[in-house]
Protein backbone atom coordinates (compact mmCIF):
# COMPACT_ATOMS: atom_id res chain seq x y z
CA UNK A 1 0.00 0.00 0.00
CA UNK A 2 0.90 3.72 -0.35
CA UNK A 3 1.58 6.24 2.42
CA UNK A 4 -2.18 7.09 3.54
CA UNK A 5 -2.14 10.29 3.62
CA UNK A 6 -1.84 9.24 -0.72
CA UNK A 7 -5.47 8.43 -0.65
CA UNK A 8 -6.91 11.40 -0.23
CA UNK A 9 -10.07 11.28 -2.88
CA UNK A 10 -9.43 7.64 -2.95
CA UNK A 11 -12.11 5.06 -2.28
CA UNK A 12 -10.94 3.17 0.78
CA UNK A 13 -13.06 0.29 2.69
CA UNK A 14 -13.17 -0.50 6.04
CA UNK A 15 -14.15 -4.07 6.49
CA UNK A 16 -15.03 -4.66 10.50
CA UNK A 17 -15.75 -2.79 13.11
CA UNK A 18 -14.69 -2.73 16.47
CA UNK A 19 -11.68 -1.06 17.77
CA UNK A 20 -9.22 -1.18 15.35
CA UNK A 21 -11.98 -0.79 12.26
CA UNK A 22 -13.32 2.82 13.87
CA UNK A 23 -9.53 3.76 14.76
CA UNK A 24 -8.04 3.33 10.89
CA UNK A 25 -11.73 4.84 9.38
CA UNK A 26 -11.31 7.81 11.43
CA UNK A 27 -7.55 8.17 10.28
CA UNK A 28 -8.52 8.03 6.53
CA UNK A 29 -11.61 10.25 6.90
CA UNK A 30 -9.08 12.94 8.99
CA UNK A 31 -6.37 12.39 5.23
CA UNK A 32 -9.18 13.11 3.23
CA UNK A 33 -9.85 9.53 2.00
CA UNK A 34 -13.51 8.56 1.01
CA UNK A 35 -14.33 5.88 3.36
CA UNK A 36 -16.98 3.20 3.08
CA UNK A 37 -17.07 0.92 6.48
CA UNK A 38 -18.76 -2.42 6.29
CA UNK A 39 -19.62 -4.97 9.46
CA UNK A 40 -21.89 -7.86 8.74
CA UNK A 41 -22.90 -7.59 12.22
CA UNK A 42 -26.45 -6.04 12.72
CA UNK A 43 -26.92 -2.65 13.30
CA UNK A 44 -27.79 -2.95 17.02
CA UNK A 45 -24.37 -4.51 17.26
CA UNK A 46 -22.46 -2.20 16.02
CA UNK A 47 -22.34 0.86 18.53
CA UNK A 48 -19.36 2.21 16.87
CA UNK A 49 -21.13 3.04 13.73
CA UNK A 50 -23.03 6.13 14.81
CA UNK A 51 -20.14 8.17 15.68
CA UNK A 52 -18.45 7.21 12.26
CA UNK A 53 -21.88 8.59 10.42
CA UNK A 54 -21.54 11.93 12.78
CA UNK A 55 -18.00 12.40 10.85
CA UNK A 56 -19.68 11.73 7.40
CA UNK A 57 -18.33 8.15 7.08
CA UNK A 58 -20.44 5.83 5.08
CA UNK A 59 -21.03 2.64 7.62
CA UNK A 60 -22.97 -0.15 5.89
CA UNK A 61 -24.39 -3.47 8.71
CA UNK A 62 -25.74 -6.40 8.26
CA UNK A 63 -24.15 -7.61 5.11
CA UNK A 64 -21.40 -7.36 2.31
CA UNK A 65 -23.13 -5.71 -0.66
CA UNK A 66 -22.68 -7.17 -4.06
CA UNK A 67 -21.40 -3.52 -4.60
CA UNK A 68 -19.27 -3.18 -1.90
CA UNK A 69 -16.22 -3.63 -3.38
CA UNK A 70 -15.84 -1.92 -6.89
CA UNK A 71 -13.06 -1.15 -9.67
CA UNK A 72 -12.96 1.96 -7.74
CA UNK A 73 -11.56 1.02 -4.14
CA UNK A 74 -7.81 1.41 -3.99
CA UNK A 75 -7.62 0.12 -0.47
CA UNK A 76 -9.04 -2.50 1.98
CA UNK A 77 -8.12 -2.45 5.44
CA UNK A 78 -9.34 -6.10 7.52
CA UNK A 79 -10.30 -6.55 10.88
CA UNK A 80 -7.47 -9.16 11.55
CA UNK A 81 -10.32 -11.60 12.58
CA UNK A 82 -12.23 -11.80 9.43
CA UNK A 83 -11.29 -14.57 7.24
CA UNK A 84 -9.68 -13.92 3.64
CA UNK A 85 -11.79 -16.38 1.85
CA UNK A 86 -15.09 -13.96 2.57
CA UNK A 87 -16.66 -12.45 -0.50
CA UNK A 88 -15.20 -9.05 -0.33
CA UNK A 89 -12.11 -10.16 0.28
CA UNK A 90 -11.99 -12.47 -2.08
CA UNK A 91 -13.84 -9.86 -4.81
CA UNK A 92 -10.77 -7.33 -3.88
CA UNK A 93 -7.64 -9.61 -4.79
CA UNK A 94 -9.47 -11.09 -7.75
CA UNK A 95 -9.87 -6.50 -8.66
CA UNK A 96 -5.78 -7.01 -7.28
CA UNK A 97 -6.66 -4.45 -4.84
CA UNK A 98 -4.23 -4.07 -1.31
CA UNK A 99 -5.48 -5.95 1.36
CA UNK A 100 -3.62 -4.82 4.69
CA UNK A 101 -4.54 -5.03 8.52
CA UNK A 102 -4.42 -1.35 10.81
CA UNK A 103 -0.51 -2.58 11.65
CA UNK A 104 -0.10 -1.84 8.45
CA UNK A 105 -1.62 1.70 8.56
CA UNK A 106 -0.33 2.80 11.90
CA UNK A 107 2.98 1.93 11.48
CA UNK A 108 3.13 4.35 8.88
CA UNK A 109 1.95 6.65 10.97
CA UNK A 110 4.99 6.16 13.87
CA UNK A 111 7.19 8.47 14.85
CA UNK A 112 9.37 6.74 17.29
CA UNK A 113 10.66 3.58 16.75
CA UNK A 114 8.68 -0.32 17.14
CA UNK A 115 9.21 -3.55 19.24
CA UNK A 116 6.92 -6.45 17.79
CA UNK A 117 6.02 -9.03 19.88
CA UNK A 118 5.09 -12.35 18.40
CA UNK A 119 4.54 -15.77 18.88
CA UNK A 120 1.61 -18.38 19.46
CA UNK A 121 1.92 -17.85 23.31
CA UNK A 122 2.88 -15.84 26.14
CA UNK A 123 3.39 -12.94 23.60
CA UNK A 124 0.48 -10.90 25.98
CA UNK A 125 2.88 -11.59 29.30
CA UNK A 126 5.78 -10.60 27.65
CA UNK A 127 4.85 -7.67 25.93
CA UNK A 128 3.61 -6.33 29.25
CA UNK A 129 6.90 -7.12 31.14
CA UNK A 130 8.82 -5.20 28.31
CA UNK A 131 6.83 -2.69 28.92
CA UNK A 132 6.93 -2.28 32.81
CA UNK A 133 10.76 -2.34 32.24
CA UNK A 134 10.81 0.41 29.78
CA UNK A 135 8.16 2.33 32.29
CA UNK A 136 10.64 1.80 34.85
CA UNK A 137 13.57 3.12 33.00
CA UNK A 138 11.69 6.50 32.46
CA UNK A 139 10.85 5.80 28.99
CA UNK A 140 7.21 6.14 28.76
CA UNK A 141 6.38 3.35 26.18
CA UNK A 142 3.26 3.42 24.02
CA UNK A 143 1.77 -0.26 24.48
CA UNK A 144 -1.03 -1.26 21.52
CA UNK A 145 -1.73 -3.79 19.27
CA UNK A 146 -3.47 -7.01 20.22
CA UNK A 147 -3.18 -5.60 23.77
CA UNK A 148 -5.04 -2.39 24.46
CA UNK A 149 -5.58 0.20 22.04
CA UNK A 150 -5.35 -0.06 18.23
CA UNK A 151 -2.37 1.15 16.81
CA UNK A 152 -4.51 3.73 14.65
CA UNK A 153 -5.57 5.01 17.36
CA UNK A 154 -1.84 5.74 19.39
CA UNK A 155 0.18 6.59 16.44
CA UNK A 156 -0.52 9.85 16.38
CA UNK A 157 0.14 10.18 20.11
CA UNK A 158 3.67 8.84 19.51
CA UNK A 159 6.83 11.36 19.69
CA UNK A 160 10.06 10.67 18.22
CA UNK A 161 12.59 8.12 19.96
CA UNK A 162 9.59 7.17 22.12
CA UNK A 163 8.91 3.33 22.12
CA UNK A 164 6.17 1.54 20.79
CA UNK A 165 5.30 -1.86 21.97
CA UNK A 166 3.04 -4.14 19.78
CA UNK A 167 1.79 -7.44 20.98
CA UNK A 168 1.22 -9.00 16.86
CA UNK A 169 -1.09 -11.86 16.55
CA UNK A 170 -0.80 -14.20 12.94
CA UNK A 171 -4.02 -12.71 12.15
CA UNK A 172 -2.42 -8.80 12.32
CA UNK A 173 0.85 -9.96 10.93
CA UNK A 174 -0.71 -11.50 7.66
CA UNK A 175 -1.85 -8.16 6.35
CA UNK A 176 1.30 -6.44 6.64
CA UNK A 177 3.46 -5.19 3.45
CA UNK A 178 6.17 -2.97 4.84
CA UNK A 179 5.52 -2.73 8.36
CA UNK A 180 9.70 -2.67 10.13
CA UNK A 181 10.23 -3.35 13.91
CA UNK A 182 13.56 -2.25 14.85
CA UNK A 183 13.11 -4.83 17.93
CA UNK A 184 11.02 -7.70 16.85
CA UNK A 185 10.47 -10.67 19.14
CA UNK A 186 9.74 -14.30 18.26
CA UNK A 187 8.41 -16.40 21.24
CA UNK A 188 7.56 -19.66 19.94
CA UNK A 189 5.69 -21.58 17.16
CA UNK A 190 3.08 -23.87 17.77
CA UNK A 191 0.10 -25.57 15.67
CA UNK A 192 -2.39 -23.61 16.14
CA UNK A 193 -5.31 -20.99 13.87
CA UNK A 194 -5.27 -23.61 11.10
CA UNK A 195 -8.89 -23.18 10.41
CA UNK A 196 -7.99 -19.66 9.73
CA UNK A 197 -4.56 -20.13 7.93
CA UNK A 198 -5.67 -23.12 6.36
CA UNK A 199 -1.84 -24.72 7.07
CA UNK A 200 1.30 -24.57 9.08
CA UNK A 201 2.81 -23.01 5.92
CA UNK A 202 0.76 -20.07 5.86
CA UNK A 203 0.51 -19.71 9.64
CA UNK A 204 4.90 -18.97 9.65
CA UNK A 205 4.33 -16.57 6.80
CA UNK A 206 2.54 -14.83 9.08
CA UNK A 207 4.22 -14.74 11.64
CA UNK A 208 7.64 -14.19 9.38
CA UNK A 209 6.18 -10.95 7.99
CA UNK A 210 7.69 -9.62 11.66
CA UNK A 211 11.08 -10.30 10.50
CA UNK A 212 11.04 -9.66 6.39
CA UNK A 213 11.67 -5.86 6.37
CA UNK A 214 14.02 -5.36 9.03
CA UNK A 215 17.44 -4.09 7.96
CA UNK A 216 21.07 -4.54 9.18
CA UNK A 217 20.63 -1.99 11.92
CA UNK A 218 17.45 -4.04 13.77
CA UNK A 219 17.76 -6.38 16.17
CA UNK A 220 15.58 -9.77 16.21
CA UNK A 221 15.12 -11.67 19.93
CA UNK A 222 14.60 -15.22 19.11
CA UNK A 223 13.86 -18.39 21.29
CA UNK A 224 17.02 -20.54 20.21
CA UNK A 225 14.77 -23.75 22.16
CA UNK A 226 12.34 -23.47 19.56
CA UNK A 227 13.86 -25.05 15.90
CA UNK A 228 10.60 -23.14 14.27
CA UNK A 229 11.79 -19.76 15.62
CA UNK A 230 15.22 -20.46 14.66
CA UNK A 231 14.06 -20.97 10.93
CA UNK A 232 12.35 -18.17 10.79
CA UNK A 233 14.81 -15.91 11.89
CA UNK A 234 16.59 -16.33 8.77
CA UNK A 235 14.12 -14.18 7.39
CA UNK A 236 15.65 -11.39 8.89
CA UNK A 237 18.61 -8.97 7.90
CA UNK A 238 18.71 -7.71 11.37
CA UNK A 239 20.92 -8.78 14.08
CA UNK A 240 20.17 -12.06 16.08
CA UNK A 241 19.67 -11.83 19.85
CA UNK A 242 19.22 -15.51 21.07
CA UNK A 243 17.46 -16.71 24.44
CA UNK A 244 17.14 -20.30 25.60
CA UNK A 245 16.00 -21.79 28.61
CA UNK A 246 18.18 -24.56 28.37
CA UNK A 247 21.09 -23.87 26.67
CA UNK A 248 24.24 -21.70 27.83
CA UNK A 249 24.95 -19.76 25.00
CA UNK A 250 28.03 -17.72 23.82
CA UNK A 251 25.86 -14.42 23.48
CA UNK A 252 22.29 -13.55 24.39
CA UNK A 253 19.91 -14.40 27.70
CA UNK A 254 20.47 -17.75 28.97
CA UNK A 255 20.18 -19.34 32.75
CA UNK A 256 23.06 -20.77 34.30
CA UNK A 257 23.18 -22.67 37.70
CA UNK A 258 19.57 -21.52 38.35
CA UNK A 259 20.13 -17.80 37.55
CA UNK A 260 19.21 -15.62 34.73
CA UNK A 261 22.12 -14.62 32.85
CA UNK A 262 23.21 -12.08 29.76
CA UNK A 263 25.96 -12.76 28.29
CA UNK A 264 27.12 -9.66 25.80
CA UNK A 265 29.25 -9.94 22.35
CA UNK A 266 32.55 -9.47 24.10
CA UNK A 267 31.66 -12.88 26.15
CA UNK A 268 31.29 -11.44 29.42
CA UNK A 269 28.73 -12.59 31.57
CA UNK A 270 26.39 -10.33 33.69
CA UNK A 271 23.91 -12.47 36.30
CA UNK A 272 20.62 -10.68 36.92
CA UNK A 273 18.42 -12.72 38.73
CA UNK A 274 17.49 -16.53 40.20
CA UNK A 275 14.52 -17.85 38.45
CA UNK A 276 13.34 -18.94 41.93
CA UNK A 277 12.59 -15.39 42.46
CA UNK A 278 10.74 -14.36 39.15
CA UNK A 279 7.54 -13.03 39.60
CA UNK A 280 5.40 -15.87 38.35
CA UNK A 281 6.26 -19.43 37.82
CA UNK A 282 6.64 -21.79 35.33
CA UNK A 283 9.25 -22.82 32.55
CA UNK A 284 6.77 -20.59 30.24
CA UNK A 285 7.16 -18.05 31.78
CA UNK A 286 10.54 -18.45 32.25
CA UNK A 287 10.92 -18.39 28.56
CA UNK A 288 8.72 -15.14 28.84
CA UNK A 289 11.10 -13.76 31.28
CA UNK A 290 14.12 -14.15 29.34
CA UNK A 291 12.66 -12.72 25.86
CA UNK A 292 11.52 -9.26 27.99
CA UNK A 293 14.93 -8.87 29.33
CA UNK A 294 16.77 -9.90 25.96
CA UNK A 295 14.38 -6.97 24.25
CA UNK A 296 14.68 -4.44 27.51
CA UNK A 297 18.83 -4.79 26.54
CA UNK A 298 18.18 -4.64 22.62
CA UNK A 299 16.43 -1.42 23.87
CA UNK A 300 19.83 0.07 25.78
CA UNK A 301 17.87 -0.44 29.29
CA UNK A 302 20.51 -0.80 32.20
CA UNK A 303 20.55 -4.07 33.34
CA UNK A 304 20.25 -2.93 37.40
CA UNK A 305 16.44 -1.55 35.66
CA UNK A 306 15.54 -4.90 34.35
CA UNK A 307 16.10 -7.28 37.49
CA UNK A 308 13.67 -5.44 39.84
CA UNK A 309 10.89 -6.08 37.24
CA UNK A 310 11.22 -9.44 36.81
CA UNK A 311 11.15 -9.84 40.29
CA UNK A 312 7.59 -7.73 40.93
CA UNK A 313 5.75 -8.52 38.02
CA UNK A 314 3.00 -11.15 38.87
CA UNK A 315 1.18 -11.59 35.80
CA UNK A 316 -1.48 -10.46 33.62
CA UNK A 317 -5.17 -11.22 33.86
CA UNK A 318 -6.33 -14.28 32.41
CA UNK A 319 -3.07 -15.85 32.18
CA UNK A 320 -2.40 -17.91 35.08
CA UNK A 321 -4.11 -15.64 37.25
CA UNK A 322 -4.88 -16.37 41.24
CA UNK A 323 -8.71 -16.01 41.67
CA UNK A 324 -9.47 -17.52 45.49
CA UNK A 325 -8.36 -20.13 47.83
CA UNK A 326 -11.07 -21.46 49.26
CA UNK A 327 -10.90 -24.73 51.96
CA UNK A 328 -7.31 -24.73 50.73
CA UNK A 329 -8.15 -25.44 46.58
CA UNK A 330 -6.31 -22.85 44.55
CA UNK A 331 -8.44 -21.42 41.70
CA UNK A 332 -6.62 -19.98 38.68
CA UNK A 333 -8.16 -18.28 35.70
CA UNK A 334 -5.91 -18.91 32.43
CA UNK A 335 -8.71 -18.03 29.79
CA UNK A 336 -6.19 -16.36 27.59
CA UNK A 337 -4.97 -20.46 26.90
CA UNK A 338 -6.69 -20.69 23.66
CA UNK A 339 -4.76 -23.34 22.05
CA UNK A 340 -3.59 -26.96 23.71
CA UNK A 341 0.25 -25.73 23.85
CA UNK A 342 -0.81 -23.04 26.17
CA UNK A 343 -3.11 -24.99 28.51
CA UNK A 344 -0.33 -27.58 28.57
CA UNK A 345 2.26 -25.27 29.78
CA UNK A 346 -0.38 -24.21 32.42
CA UNK A 347 -0.27 -27.53 33.70
CA UNK A 348 3.33 -27.83 33.67
CA UNK A 349 2.94 -24.54 36.16
CA UNK A 350 1.78 -26.91 38.97
CA UNK A 351 2.83 -30.00 41.23
CA UNK A 352 -0.47 -30.52 42.74
CA UNK A 353 -3.46 -32.68 41.41
CA UNK A 354 -5.34 -30.49 38.95
CA UNK A 355 -9.14 -30.55 38.50
CA UNK A 356 -8.77 -29.15 34.40
CA UNK A 357 -11.73 -27.01 33.05
CA UNK A 358 -11.81 -26.62 29.49
CA UNK A 359 -13.49 -26.61 26.25
CA UNK A 360 -14.37 -24.24 23.89
CA UNK A 361 -14.82 -22.83 19.94
CA UNK A 362 -14.30 -26.37 17.90
CA UNK A 363 -11.14 -26.05 15.30
CA UNK A 364 -10.97 -29.19 13.99
CA UNK A 365 -8.35 -30.64 16.21
CA UNK A 366 -8.69 -33.73 18.30
CA UNK A 367 -6.29 -32.70 21.03
CA UNK A 368 -4.48 -36.02 21.60
CA UNK A 369 -1.46 -34.07 22.61
CA UNK A 370 -3.44 -32.93 25.52
CA UNK A 371 -3.83 -37.26 26.69
CA UNK A 372 -0.02 -37.65 28.59
CA UNK A 373 -1.30 -34.39 30.47
CA UNK A 374 -4.53 -36.05 31.79
CA UNK A 375 -2.56 -39.26 32.71
CA UNK A 376 0.02 -37.40 34.96
CA UNK A 377 -1.20 -34.66 35.94
CA UNK A 378 -5.19 -33.82 35.97
CA UNK A 379 -7.42 -35.96 38.44
CA UNK A 380 -10.93 -34.79 37.00
CA UNK A 381 -12.25 -32.68 34.26
CA UNK A 382 -15.35 -30.38 33.38
CA UNK A 383 -15.67 -30.18 29.99
CA UNK A 384 -17.92 -26.98 28.08
CA UNK A 385 -18.36 -25.91 24.51
CA UNK A 386 -18.64 -27.50 21.06
CA UNK A 387 -15.23 -29.38 21.75
CA UNK A 388 -16.34 -30.95 25.04
CA UNK A 389 -17.00 -34.46 23.37
CA UNK A 390 -13.84 -34.59 21.55
CA UNK A 391 -12.07 -33.68 24.58
CA UNK A 392 -14.08 -36.64 26.72
CA UNK A 393 -12.58 -38.90 24.45
CA UNK A 394 -8.83 -38.20 25.53
CA UNK A 395 -10.02 -38.20 29.21
CA UNK A 396 -11.58 -41.39 28.90
CA UNK A 397 -8.71 -42.74 27.03
CA UNK A 398 -6.59 -41.36 30.09
CA UNK A 399 -8.67 -43.33 32.67
CA UNK A 400 -10.11 -40.16 34.44
CA UNK A 401 -11.99 -41.58 37.57
CA UNK A 402 -14.37 -38.00 36.87
CA UNK A 403 -15.59 -36.64 34.06
CA UNK A 404 -18.38 -33.97 34.12
CA UNK A 405 -19.50 -32.69 30.38
CA UNK A 406 -21.60 -29.57 30.77
CA UNK A 407 -24.57 -28.91 28.88
CA UNK A 408 -24.24 -25.94 27.23
CA UNK A 409 -28.21 -24.83 26.56
CA UNK A 410 -28.23 -22.68 29.29
CA UNK A 411 -26.67 -19.24 29.60
CA UNK A 412 -23.41 -18.90 29.87
CA UNK A 413 -23.96 -17.46 33.22
CA UNK A 414 -25.81 -20.31 34.56
CA UNK A 415 -23.48 -22.87 32.23
CA UNK A 416 -20.60 -20.84 34.34
CA UNK A 417 -21.35 -21.92 37.73
CA UNK A 418 -22.68 -25.46 37.51
CA UNK A 419 -19.03 -25.51 35.81
CA UNK A 420 -17.60 -24.02 38.95
CA UNK A 421 -19.50 -26.20 41.22
CA UNK A 422 -18.87 -29.18 39.94
CA UNK A 423 -14.91 -28.22 39.97
CA UNK A 424 -15.02 -27.82 43.25
CA UNK A 425 -17.12 -30.93 44.13
CA UNK A 426 -14.60 -33.12 42.99
CA UNK A 427 -11.33 -31.08 44.33
CA UNK A 428 -9.92 -31.97 47.76
CA UNK A 429 -7.70 -30.33 49.76
CA UNK A 430 -4.59 -28.99 48.18
CA UNK A 431 -5.77 -29.33 44.71
CA UNK A 432 -5.27 -27.08 42.01
CA UNK A 433 -8.79 -25.94 40.50
CA UNK A 434 -7.31 -24.59 36.56
CA UNK A 435 -9.49 -23.00 33.91
CA UNK A 436 -7.74 -23.35 30.76
CA UNK A 437 -9.62 -24.31 28.07
CA UNK A 438 -7.34 -24.80 25.06
CA UNK A 439 -9.93 -23.52 22.89
CA UNK A 440 -10.75 -20.00 21.43
CA UNK A 441 -14.22 -18.93 23.11
CA UNK A 442 -16.05 -17.89 20.29
CA UNK A 443 -18.57 -21.20 20.44
CA UNK A 444 -20.20 -19.26 23.04
CA UNK A 445 -18.27 -16.15 24.57
CA UNK A 446 -17.62 -12.57 23.01
CA UNK A 447 -13.98 -13.06 24.13
CA UNK A 448 -11.24 -14.75 26.24
CA UNK A 449 -11.91 -11.90 29.02
CA UNK A 450 -15.64 -12.41 28.93
CA UNK A 451 -15.37 -16.19 29.18
CA UNK A 452 -12.65 -15.47 31.84
CA UNK A 453 -14.27 -12.81 34.12
CA UNK A 454 -17.61 -15.38 34.11
CA UNK A 455 -15.49 -18.01 35.33
CA UNK A 456 -13.85 -15.38 38.52
CA UNK A 457 -17.76 -14.43 39.16
CA UNK A 458 -18.68 -17.74 39.69
CA UNK A 459 -15.57 -18.82 41.51
CA UNK A 460 -15.85 -15.44 43.58
CA UNK A 461 -19.70 -16.52 44.46
CA UNK A 462 -19.80 -20.33 45.92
Amino acid sequence: MKHPREYRNEHVVVLGLAKSGQAVAKVFHELGAIVTVNDLKSRVDCPEAEELEALGISVICGEHPESLIHSDVKLVIKNPGIPYRVPPIKKANELGIDIVTEIEVGSYLCAGPIIGVTGSNGKTTTTTWIGLILEKAGLQPIVAGNIGRPLCDVAKENLPGQWLLLELSSFQLKGTDQFRPHIACLLNIYETHLDYHGSMDDYMESKARLLINQTEEDIVVVNWDDQECRRLSSHSRATIFPFSASEILTYGMYVQAGVITYRDKSGEAWPLIPVTELGIAGKHNLENALAAAAVAIAADIELSIIAPVLRDFHGVEHRQEPVRVLDDIHFYNDSKATNSSAAMKAMDAFDTPIIWIGGGLDRGVDYMELLPYFESKVKAVVLIGETRLKLQQVAELARLRKIEVVDTSNSVEEMMNQVVKLAFANAERGDVILFSPACASWDMFTSYEQRGRMFKASVHNL
